[in-house]
Order: structure tokens, then sequence, then C-alpha cells
């Protein structure tokens, strides 16, 4: 007993015209944009402004302690 694999589960339904395959589809388009967009953002190593904030009051307090270890000589 053979049976074809197009009478046993009918593939036109995932045809582009479809509307399953219409919405397979379009989830993979969004799905493949959304990749690129990560791989954009990390590439481009964009900093956020909290970051930009946390990494600026560092740096001064970094500043005020080495102003402390060698203070100047008058």
């Amino acid at each position: 007993m053979v049976i074809s694999l197009n009478t046993a589960l009918d593939l036109k339904i995932f045809s582009p015209s479809e509307p399953i395959g219409i919405f397979i589809i379009i989830v993979g388009l969004m799905f493949t944009g959304m990749i690129f967009y990560i791989i954009y953002a990390v590439s481009t190593n964009k900093e956020s402004l909290e970051d930009k904030k946390i990494r600026t009051k560092k740096e001064y307090l970094q500043k005020e302690k080495i102003g402390k270890l060698f203070p100047k000589k008058k």
C-alpha cells in the first residue's frame, strides 16, 4: 500500500497564496529583520544614556582618587 505524500498531507495549504503560507512568509520576514537589526546594533556598539552616565561618573571618581593620592605641590 503506497500512499503518496501529497494525498496524505495536503501541501497546498503552505503555498504563498494561502493564508498559512502568507503568515509563514510574514513571520519569516519579521524574524530576518530582527536578526539584521540585532547584528547592526551589536556592530555599531552604541551606548545607552545610562551607560554613558555611569562611565562618566566612574571616570570622575577615578580622577578624584588619583588627585587625592598625588596632590599638586604649590
